[in-house]
C-alpha cells in the first residue's frame, strides 16, 4: 500500500508521542505520508483518549463522519487506536462496523499487519492486548524534526487511582531497558536535539533493566541522559507524588539541564478527597516535597493537575483545594469537573453536588491560577532568559520562538539565528500566554 494517512490524536501527550511513531511505524512498513485532511487519506487512523467522557463521545462523533466518507470513497481505511480502542475493543466494531482495524496503545506498531489481515480476510481486525514493551522493539529508529523531542521511557499505571481508566487501557507500569533509553537520547542528540522530554504515565516510577542485570530508577536515568552530548536540557512528564524521592529532589542541585519546572499532579487539597481518590499522599506530604524542591531549585515554576467535582467534595474540600493553590503559587494546570469513567471505583460513589457548583468551582480555580501565572510572567520582565530556539514565531517571520526553562514560550526579533540554538533573553514584556524579548548581543553569540 502507498498514499495518505491522516491521525488525529485525543488526549495526553504520550497520545502524541504514539501518534508520531505511527505515523514512522506506517511510512517504513507502507510507504504512506501525511495527509493534512480525511478527505485526501487512503487510512484515517483515530489515537483515542478515554480519561475523559467527553473525549470519549467526540471519538464516535468523528467517526460517524468517516461513515460517510467511506461511503464516497469505498477504498478507504480506518482504524482506531489509543485508551478508547483498548477499554471498548471489538465493541467498536459492532457500533461502527465500518471500523476495518481496532487496535491498543501496546499494539501500535501492529497495525500494518492488522491492516493487511483486514484486506485479506475482509473482515474487522481487534487486537488490544498487552505485550509488554515489544512496542518498542519494533518501532523504526528515533527522528524528529526539532531541536526538542519526547522519548517515552515507561508504560502503563500501577496505582490505580479511583478515578482513572488508565491501569486498564495501558496496563500495569513497565519500563523500558535502560540502555534501550540511552541509545535513543543519544541517536535524537546527534540529530541535533538539544532539549529531550521524558515520557511516561508515572515517569519516575521508572525502573529500568540494565545489561549488568540490575535496575536503573528514575533518577539514575536523568543522571546518565545529562551526560550526553549536545542534551542541554532535560524535562518530564507526568510525575506522582508517591515517586517523587529524596534523590530525584537532589538532583535539582547538581544536574543544571533539568529544567526549572515540574509538573506535578496533585488532583486536590482535601486530604479526604485524596483518601477517595486513592492517591496515596496527604496534602502535608505533597507540600513537602514542593518545600524541598524549591529549597533545592530556587524559583522552580510548578504546574499541577486538579479534578473539582470529585464525588462528595465539600465546599469546605474545595476551599482546601484553593488554600492549596494559593500558597503554593501554582503557574499552570489541567483542571477539569470529575468525569465518571464505567469500570472505576469512583463510578459506584454517591454524588450529589450539582453540576453547575463544579462548573463554578472550576471557574474559579483557573481564574485563580491564571492570576498567579500572569503575575510570575510579570515577575520576569527585564530577567534575562535562557532560551532553545525552537521556530519562527507564527505570528512574524522575521522573529524567531523558543522556551524558557520555565516552560514559557517567547517571542523576539532574532534574523539570521537558527532553531536548536541556545539565546539568552531579555524580557521586555508579559503577554496573555507569551512573553516578548529581544537577544542579548548578536545572534553570532548564541550557543550553537
Amino acid at each position: 500500500m502507498s498514499g495518505k494517512v491522516f491521525i488525529r490524536t485525543f488526549g495526553c501527550q504520550m497520545n502524541e508521542y504514539d501518534s508520531a511513531k505511527l505515523a514512522d511505524v506506517l511510512a517504513a512498513a507502507e510507504g504512506l505520508t501525511t495527509a493534512e485532511r480525511p478527505e485526501d487519506a487512503d487510512l484515517v487512523v483515530f489515537n483515542t483518549c478515554s480519561v475523559r467522557e467527553k473525549a470519549q463521545e467526540k471519538v464516535f462523533a468523528d467517526l460517524g463522519r468517516m461513515k460517510e466518507l467511506k461511503r464516497s470513497n469505498p477504498g478507504l481505511m480506518v482504524a482506531v487506536g489509543g485508551c478508547v480502542a483498548s477499554q471498548e475493543g471489538a465493541a467498536i466494531v459492532t457500533r461502527a462496523p465500518y471500523v476495518d482495524v481496532v487496535f491498543g496503545p501496546q499494539t501500535l506498531h501492529r497495525l500494518p499487519e492488522l491492516l493487511a489481515e483486514r484486506r485479506r480476510t475482509g473482515k474487522s481486525q481487534v487486537d488490544i492486548s498487552f505485550p509488554e514493551i515489544e512496542k518498542f522493539d519494533h518501532l523504526p529508529p528515533a527522528r524528529t524534526e526539532g531541536p526538542a523531542a519526547f522519548v517515552s521511557i515507561m508504560e502503563g499505571c500501577s496505582k490505580y487511582c479511583s478515578f482513572c481508566v488508565v491501569p486498564y487501557t495501558r496496563g500495569k507500569e513497565v519500563s523500558r531497558p535502560f540502555d534501550d533509553v540511552i541509545a535513543e537520547v543519544a541517536q535524537l542528540a546527534d540529530q541535533g536535539v538539544r532539549e529531550v522530554n521524558l515520557l511516561g504515565q508515572n515517569v519516575n516510577a521508572y525502573r529500568g533493566a540494565t545489561h549488568d542485570g540490575g535496575l536503573a530508577d528514575f533518577t539514575e536515568l536523568l543522571l546518565h541522559v545529562a551526560e550526553i552530548d549536545g542534551i542541554a536540557r532535560i524535562r518530564y512528564t507526568t510525575s506522582h507524588p508517591r515517586e517523587f524521592s529524596a534523590r530525584l529532589i537532589e538532583a535539582y542541585t547538581s544536574v543544571p539541564q533539568l529544567a526549572d519546572h515540574v509538573h506535578l499532579p496533585v488532583q486536590s487539597g482535601s486530604d479526604r478527597v485524596l483518601a477517595a481518590m486513592k492517591r496515596g499522599y496527604t496534602n502535608l506530604e505533597y507540600r513537602s516535597i514542593v518545600r524541598r524542591l524549591r529549597k533545592a531549585r530556587p524559583g522552580i515554576s510548578l504546574s499541577s493537575d486538579f479534578i473539582v467535582g470529585f464525588p462528595g467534595e465539600t465546599e469546605a474540600d474545595f476551599e482546601a483545594t484553593m488554600k492549596l493553590v494559593e500558597e503554593l503559587d501554582f503557574d499552570d494546570s489541567y483542571s477539569f469537573v470529575y468525569s465518571q469513567r464505567p469500570g472505576t471505583p469512583a463510578a459506584d460513589l454517591h454524588d450529589e453536588t450539582p453540576q453547575t457548583v463544579k462548573l463554578e468551582r472550576l471557574r474559579r480555580l483557573q481564574a485563580r491560577i491564571d492570576l498567579q501565572a500572569r503575575a510570575i510572567s510579570e515577575s520576569m520582565v527585564g530577567s534575562v532568559q535562557r532560551v532553545l530556539v525552537e521556530r519562527p514565531s507564527r505570528r512574524n517571520a522575521e522573529e524567531m520562538s523558543g522556551r524558557t526553562s520555565n516552560n514559557r514560550t517567547v517571542n523576539f526579533p532574532a534574523a539570521g539565528l537558527a532553531a536548536g540554538t541556545f539565546a539568552d533573553v531579555t524580557i521586555t514584556s508579559a503577554l496573555a500566554h507569551t512573553l516578548r524579548g529581544e537577544l542579548v548581543g548578536s545572534p553570532a553569540m548564541a550557543d550553537a
